[in-house]
């Protein structure tokens, strides 16, 4: 079992700036890829970021790439997401995720149904 919290959201004028952090419970971080999520209001949940157990590995929606980093210290049990160059269109709650690749180290996952635990989320509001 792994608990996921998510940490780091808020209100941020277009341009601006966020760090997203997501603390793991457990002592196996590294055999998890780990991903980010969002949901924007009336909207699905779309895949926003991933990266793979050892961290190696990393991939992006097309609309963050250079704008959002994703990165995660497995001695700390944490993943973040940098949020640069902020959007009205990126508000929405964000996710984090983990999805078991046991060894396979260099593995992610950009697809929900991979993910099998979730954090509660964290508001992201972009004002113009």
């Amino acid at each position: 079992q792994v608990q996921l919290v998510e940490s780091g959201g808020g209100l941020v004028q277009a341009g601006g700036s966020l760090r997203l952090s997501c603390a793991a419970s457990g002592r196996t971080f590294s055999s998890y890829a780990m991903g980010w999520f969002r949901r924007a209001p009336g909207k699905e949940r779309e895949f926003v970021a991933a990266i793979s157990g050892n961290g190696g590995s990393s991939y992006y929606q097309e609309s963050v790439k250079g704008r959002f980093t994703i990165s995660r210290d497995n001695a700390k049990n944490t993943v973040f997401l940098q949020m640069n160059s902020l959007k009205p269109e990126d508000t929405a709650v964000y996710y984090c995720a983990a999805g078991w690749t046991s060894s396979r180290g260099s593995y992610y996952y950009t697809e929900g149904h991979q993910y099998v635990y979730w954090g509660q989320g964290t508001q992201v509001t972009v004002s113009s």
